[in-house]
């Protein structure tokens, strides 16, 4: 049924180009007739840096232009989503829009120079990459239950650590405690690479990591994976039952990728950059690259995307006030 979604998705954007008045149209089949720039927020070898390029390349090839990759990283990904926000809205500027830069980041800092629901056109939506619940081997614990039973016997004695204050794994994280109504202690390390250390190390005992940087380590036997947080089981771990499925009902926690553009783009043009992308990520090759992330493809309508942000927007906004996170 998704598969037919996406494909519905691909042939409405073709059909928007076709309803349109002339001079919309033609600036459309004109269009890329130059280079765009594909801003990327964060530093060159993250997530977000390797999806940008994956998209930005096969675009390049099926749309007839270069997409020319721009890392403009600083302050959680802000910096880089500000510059497109006020850039000209012609379709030559885009930016990978993430959990951080989009989703929180108007939460963390009210007096964020751009509005994440207003200031962009949404193009399409890439993947919704999901973590792994994992323990330190000497957390006596094998499942969810276990750890909910054990956390609430130990208040306080278990420490969780996140790649920093306001990750997705953090804010997800204090949701899993308030829906289990337990009490961890939040470590936050500057990125995932330092938090996985200290937690094979046992300097900290749970975390929700992306699965490229627990896999190789549970699989090793050096972590204990408890749980996958996606709404369905992971492909790379088949067996291991998610969150939801071992008593917390509706959980869910995942990062967030779509490609934005600057507000009032021309609708034409996000219809022909949209129904590129969904071909894009029905490729065969886009399944293979996500899947090694842990991630499947998630392509969507513009219209999709958009109600997606304001309702993430709208549901993490009160655990952000509830921890009184704040960012300049």
């Amino acid at each position: 049924m998704r598969h037919i979604t996406w494909i519905a998705n691909a042939v409405l954007a073709v059909g928007l180009l076709g309803s349109l008045p002339a001079g919309a149209q033609s600036s459309a089949d004109d269009y890329p007739n130059r280079p765009v720039r594909f801003v990327i927020p964060y530093p060159p070898g993250g997530n977000t840096d390797v999806f940008s390029r994956l998209i930005g390349a096969r675009l390049s090839e099926r749309l007839g232009q270069q997409f020319v990759m721009d890392n403009r990283p600083g302050a959680a990904g802000t910096v880089g989503a500000a510059l497109v926000s006020r850039s000209t809205p012609d379709g030559y500027t885009l930016v990978m829009g993430t959990f951080g830069n989009i989703i929180v980041a108007k939460s963390l800092n009210p007096k964020l120079a751009y509005d994440p629901v207003t200031d962009f056109s949404p193009v399409c939506s890439v993947a919704s990459p999901p973590g792994l619940l994992v323990v330190h081997p000497s957390v006596p614990v094998k499942s969810v239950k276990e750890l909910i039973a054990y956390a609430k016997a130990n208040p306080g004695k278990l420490n969780y650590a996140t790649p920093g204050a306001g990750a997705w794994n953090h804010l997800y994280f204090e949701v899993f405690k308030q829906r289990a109504d337990i009490n961890l202690v939040h470590v936050p390390y500057k990125g995932i690479g330092p938090a996985i250390i200290d937690l094979i190390a046992g300097n900290v005992q749970v975390s929700i990591a992306s699965v490229p940087s627990s896999l190789q380590h549970a699989r090793a036997g050096r972590l204990r994976v408890l749980a996958a947080t996606g709404d369905t089981r992971s492909q790379l771990l088949p067996d291991v039952p998610t969150v939801a499925e071992s008593g917390l009902p509706g959980y869910r926690a995942a990062g967030w990728f779509a490609v934005l553009a600057p507000a009032n783009t021309p609708a034409p043009i996000i219809a022909k950059l949209n129904a590129a992308m969904v071909r894009i990520l029905e490729s065969q090759e886009m399944r293979t690259v996500l899947a090694q992330e842990g991630a499947d493809p998630a392509p969507a309508s513009p219209e999709a995307v958009a109600r997606s942000i304001r309702e993430q927007v709208q549901q993490m906004a009160p655990v952000v006030r509830s921890l009184g996170l704040k960012s300049t």
